[in-house]
């Protein structure tokens, strides 16, 4: 069992009603950490705070657009005047729009990714990173260190069919990560990123059997992923254990990648 060293400490979950977010929240909140968690869902959001009250843990909610600098500035003052201080920020608010380039078939064109959905990853899974980081970043200078995670993905190192935008996010993340960890790491703020396979969420249950069925077929530990193993990796990285990890990027895949 290591010692987290979060006993105490404030950490904003962007993402944070459902899936690996709220997975997270709870088990930052089990090793005595203050959860704000952040989502467009206020009705899950509430929710998922309240779970983490009601087993003793401390938590708050705040109804945020990740993509928004406005309401992303604000939240983070919020929290400042609640809280006092942000010691760790987990950028896990993302979505999907899938499509592909062109779709092509006997000579004709039946369609392609559209502009619209396009804008619409980028704004939530590449701007909705950037917001926040540079809101909380000052508030960390002056405290005199933090952590910084988000959320990339095994497609942000590889690519994916039909995932065009959400690929180019998720390298994106990558890049910012890399280039955060050389800026930040003077100031004790310490910036990684977690990139999952498939995992066991309830988007990826919204897909048919078949398709769940193969993708575990081509992992080589034959399974989706689960939220806690996920939540594992973000533990790992803001606990004192990884005070020396700093510019990563943490694959929890399965080795999937191995497997295709």
């Amino acid at each position: 069992m290591i010692e987290t060293g979060l006993a105490g400490k404030v950490v904003i979950v962007t993402g944070g009603a459902a899936g690996i977010g709220k997975t997270t929240a709870l088990r930052f909140a089990a090793e005595g950490a203050r959860l704000v968690l952040w989502d467009r869902s206020a009705e899950a959001g509430e929710a998922a705070a309240a779970e983490i009250v009601a087993a003793g843990g401390a938590a708050s909610f705040d109804s945020v657009d990740v993509s928004l600098e406005a309401e992303v500035n604000a939240a983070v003052e919020r929290a400042l005047s609640a809280e006092g201080r942000i010691d760790v920020l987990i950028n896990n608010a993302g979505i999907t729009r899938d499509a592909q380039l062109a779709k092509w078939k006997e000579g004709t064109l039946l369609g392609s990714m559209p502009l619209v959905d396009f804008d619409a990853v980028l704004a939530v899974n590449l701007r909705g990173v950037f917001l926040p980081t540079r809101a909380v970043v000052p508030g960390m200078i002056a405290q005199g260190g933090g952590v910084i995670l988000s959320a990339s993905s095994v497609v942000g190192l590889y690519g994916n069919f039909g995932q065009t935008n959400y690929s180019a996010t998720k390298a994106g993340v990558i890049a910012m990560t890399r280039t955060w960890a050389r800026e930040l790491g003077r100031y004790n703020i310490r910036v990684n990123a977690v990139a999952p396979g498939y995992i066991a969420t309830e988007m990826v249950a919204k897909m048919p059997q078949k398709v769940i069925d193969g993708i575990a077929g081509k992992t080589p530990l034959g399974r989706l992923g689960r939220t806690e193993e996920v939540a594992a990796a973000y533990l790992w990285l803001a606990s004192d254990a990884a005070s020396f990890v700093n510019g990563i990027v943490l694959s929890v895949d399965g080795g999937l990648v191995i497997g295709t």
